[in-house]
């Protein structure tokens, strides 16, 4: 509150302690404050010595509060810059709703108890109950909701109360597991089943649920592990088996994901879901070959196009992308790239325009090729580029050697890696 803290510019006097219930000394000087903590042990006062550990009588760690949920961290005073650090991760992976989903949970604690009067059998109530789709509401602010589900719960007296089933439809991002969203990371701690594609990459899937069941039902251009219809299939069977349906893709689901053909068949068969975009390949591979896909001197506007159609044609409208201030992003674009360096340069686009190929984007594999239309093909055949590919079309290209953040090494007889620029 104003006025309840006062700043007196002057050396510490030993009269200062006589009112104070404790002592914080941050003076640069080790003789001043060996003096104010033998004086406040004196005084049977709690003292902390900012940096001097061995002066304090109390440490002050980090904070994470969600209330009525708090967490400290603390290293014993040797590193407080190494408390905020593990609290800053921590804040990340603990949603805000904890604390209201804290106090639901009180509220009920005494139903609970009556109602199950073995502890196993609460235990299991409960993890059950903040584990599923009662914590969920409330991380979705459905507190009312959840406050009659987890009633229904507790009246219907059973152990692992029955959930409704429903799937969660998340966008894994490019491949980074840093660039997950934290509602994404929960969910795939949640699931029972995760059904997942093949640009979801090794590294994300070790963060789902350890013993989740694994369904891989990856597709390839004319190699499909499982036909589109089957998976939509496969999702409204499993959740109507009363299980909690992770559908695992790469990037976001709902561009070029087919993410909405799934939920399609969901809604009609009265399957409850969700959806958790994720960042899009354009966004995150743009970004880690530092190509920007607007700027103010080359771009004023930007497309995302997929390089082949339902039927494996790549019939665009090839006048409206051929624009000199556009970027134009390719998914899925190097079977048609063929076409698109034709078809760019017949309306209008010069062929000396300004072509990036991000291999692998985001991951520790990432390969950024430059080319020109003109010379775009020969760039594929001759560095061998595979997919998953993708490719940016723009004056905004010029400015990856400005701007790339990360340098690729690659390293005879081992795995590339990515080291940060000086």
């Amino acid at each position: 509150d104003e006025g309840s803290i006062k700043h007196t510019k002057r050396d510490f006097e030993d009269l200062d302690l006589e009112t104070c219930v404790a002592v914080i000394a941050a003076t640069d000087n080790r003789p001043v404050n060996e003096h104010v903590s033998k004086l406040a042990h004196e005084l049977r006062l709690p003292v902390n010595v900012v940096d001097n550990p061995d002066l304090c009588s109390f440490i002050m760690p980090s904070i994470i509060d969600r209330s009525p949920v708090v967490i400290a961290v603390s290293t014993g005073g040797s590193s407080p810059v190494l408390a905020r650090l593990i609290r800053t991760k921590l804040e990340g992976s603990i949603p805000a709703a904890y604390g209201r989903l804290a106090k639901l949970v009180e509220g009920f604690r005494d139903k609970v108890k009556s109602s199950f009067p073995n502890v196993e059998s609460r235990r299991g109530f409960w993890e059950t109950i903040l584990e599923g789709k009662v914590a969920e509401l409330v991380f979705t602010g459905h507190e009312d909701e959840a406050k009659v589900l987890l009633d229904k719960a507790i009246d219907a007296q059973a152990e692992k109360p029955e959930m409704p089933g429903e799937v969660f439809l998340v966008g894994a991002g490019p491949g980074d597991p840093d660039l997950l969203t934290f509602r994404a990371l929960r969910l795939m701690q949640q699931a029972d089943v995760v059904v997942y594609d093949r640009l979801v990459s090794p590294a994300i899937m070790e963060m789902v649920r350890r013993d989740a069941e694994i369904v891989y039902v990856g597709k390839e251009r004319d190699k499909h592990t499982m036909q589109q219809e089957n998976i939509n299939q496969l999702l409204v069977r499993l959740a109507k088996e009363g299980k909690r349906v992770l559908r695992l893709k790469g990037g976001d689901p709902f561009i070029f994901g087919r993410g909405g053909e799934e939920i399609e068949l969901l809604a009609e068969e009265g399957v409850a879901f969700q959806v958790v975009p994720g960042i899009t390949a354009a966004n995150g591979c743009s970004s880690y070959a530092g190509i920007p896909l607007t700027h103010r001197d080359y771009a004023q506007s930007c497309v995302f196009v997929t390089g082949h159609l339902k039927d494996g044609s790549v019939d665009l409208n090839w006048k409206a992308l051929a624009h000199p201030h556009q970027t134009v992003v390719f998914y899925m674009g190097l079977h048609g790239a063929p076409t698109l360096c034709k078809e760019m340069v017949a309306n209008g686009l010069p062929a000396s325009t300004p072509v990036a190929l991000v291999e692998q984007g985001t991951t520790p594999q990432q390969r950024v090729y430059t080319a020109t239309l003109d010379t775009l093909l020969d760039v594929i055949a001759s560095k061998d580029i595979k997919p998953p590919t993708l490719i940016i079309v723009g004056e905004v290209v010029t400015l990856h050697e400005k701007l790339s953040w990360l340098e690729e090494h690659h390293i005879d007889n081992a795995d590339s890696v990515f080291a940060y620029k000086d």
